[in-house]
């Protein structure tokens, strides 16, 4: 299989993950997910679920292409260090007010479930491919 496929495959799993915590906590469990901000009130669906978790995954995978093909030898080394401290600061938010406990544990668990699944599935080392082939 290639570095290409293997990767888009992982962007899949990585989208699909958070969407199965939110289904888990919202219809399932019948927490609504919400976040208030002063008066407004945001309610967290599927679809920006989706959305959030594939504009995280292709940002990773582009993040990665890049520093693999103009820093090849430390790539996989950089991008880890670096996609282990994105997920950390995305908890930041967590720590506001504006959410009870319920949404804030379904939004962290959705954090952990992309990072799981991108971090091991991108800056792995895929076999059967070369190291110079990188197709992503």
């Amino acid at each position: 299989m290639s570095t290409r496929r293997r990767r888009l495959g992982v962007t899949a799993l990585a989208v699909l993950a958070p969407v199965l915590v939110w289904l888990v906590a919202d219809p399932v469990l019948g927490h609504r997910l919400r976040i208030a901000d002063g008066e407004q009130t945001l309610d967290i669906g599927a679809v920006p679920v989706a959305i959030v978790a594939l504009l995280a995954s292709l940002s990773g995978w582009g993040l990665l292409a890049v520093l693999e093909r103009f820093g090849a030898r430390r790539a996989r080394t950089v991008w880890t260090g670096v996609a282990g401290v994105v997920p950390a600061v995305s908890f930041l938010p967590f720590i506001g007010d504006g959410m009870d406990g319920g949404t804030r544990f379904s939004l962290a668990l959705m954090h952990l479930a992309v990072a799981a699944v991108l971090i091991p599935g991108l800056g792995g080392r895929f076999p059967g491919v070369r190291a110079g082939a990188a197709g992503g």
